[in-house]
């Protein structure tokens, strides 16, 4: 059976929005894209290397795809482009039509969480899950996500779109099972449900 792990780069006031470069993700004339680019660190490359093993897919929401699809195939050569395009990328989206434009994409048709639910009885490597906030929460509230690898990164933006929105997924309990803090102060904290936490 498959593992949902999911790995989000967060401010300290949850905003998950566009970390990686300026115009990533300007949904709702957000501007601050990239915040999270220069806090690259090894230590956080290794705990997101951890998860992808040499057993492991891709499991994206439409927006993710999108994105990813259009700006990791265009960059030099380099490992982790090379373990995108390799990768088996599984796709939830009621939007996009086959064939997918990326190798190795699958779409999951209708609802996400049903689909994934299926999807981790038919697999046995990790599916992780990187930014796709809408499917995330859908995941939570199904009580899909096996881990989160939250990369929190110490500053606020006080704007932007958060992995848990006002109206989230209501009471859960977690246990924190791994930290460690970069040398820029970026905490690594990997948090799985806990047992008989509440919804």
């Amino acid at each position: 059976m498959g593992k949902v792990i999911v790995i989000e780069h967060l401010t300290v006031d949850g905003v998950m929005q566009a970390p990686g470069h300026p115009d990533e993700d300007p949904r709702d004339g957000f501007t601050h894209g990239g915040w999270a680019a220069r806090a690259q660190d090894p230590a956080m490359q290794e705990a997101m290397g951890a998860r992808m093993s040499s057993a492991w897919s891709l499991l994206a929401g439409r927006t993710t795809y999108e994105r990813f699809a259009d700006y990791w195939p265009r960059q030099a050569p380099n490992p982790f482009t090379e373990a995108l395009d390799r990768v088996r990328k599984y796709v939830a989206s009621t939007t996009l039509a086959e064939p997918l434009p990326w190798q190795n994409s699958t779409l999951l048709k209708g609802d996400a969480a049903d689909a994934v639910a299926v999807l981790k009885e038919e697999v046995a490597e990790n599916l992780v899950v990187f930014g796709s906030g809408v499917l995330v929460r859908s995941l939570l509230a199904a009580g899909l996500v096996d881990e989160l690898l939250l990369l929190i990164h110490p500053l606020t933006l006080g704007s932007g779109r958060r992995l848990f929105p006002d109206s989230g997924t209501g009471l859960a309990a977690y246990e924190l099972v791994d930290s460690a803090t970069t040398r820029i102060g970026v905490l690594i904290a990997a948090y799985r449900p806990a047992e008989g936490h509440m919804r």
